[in-house]
């Protein structure tokens, strides 16, 4: 089943707790919510939303591209570029980046990510 169209006002949305692995907490308590907003039939494809409140954690990522709605992070990617990050900015991941996320003001971003 497809989801059908709708809109959504999102600084306002309810997210979900969407607890860390604690081996993924570098530093502070970071707490972290999202919602999907619609899945392709085969999961891979998810639309969303993702929030995370001020620390440091790490991650291996999916292929996504992201826009941040506000909030502020650097965005350490190993091998790579350290990316900072805020309001407006749209940022894309590469599958398997090994990053860490610096979040220094609550973070809100709207997310389209596509699994393997």
């Amino acid at each position: 089943m497809t989801t059908p169209s709708f809109a959504l006002h999102v600084p306002t949305a309810d997210l979900d707790p969407d607890p860390l692995d604690p081996s993924q907490i570098v530093s502070g308590t970071p707490e972290v919510t999202g919602r999907v907003l619609s899945e392709s039939a085969d999961g891979r494809h998810l639309r969303g939303l993702w929030q995370i409140t001020p620390g440091v954690v790490t991650d291996v990522e999916a292929d996504e591209m992201f826009v941040v709605l506000s909030g502020r992070a650097t965005i350490e990617v190993e091998g790579g570029p350290t990316l900072e990050v805020g309001p407006g900015d749209c940022a894309v991941l590469r599958e398997g980046d090994r990053t860490t996320w610096t979040v220094h003001e609550t973070l809100r971003k709207a997310y389209a990510i596509t699994l393997p």
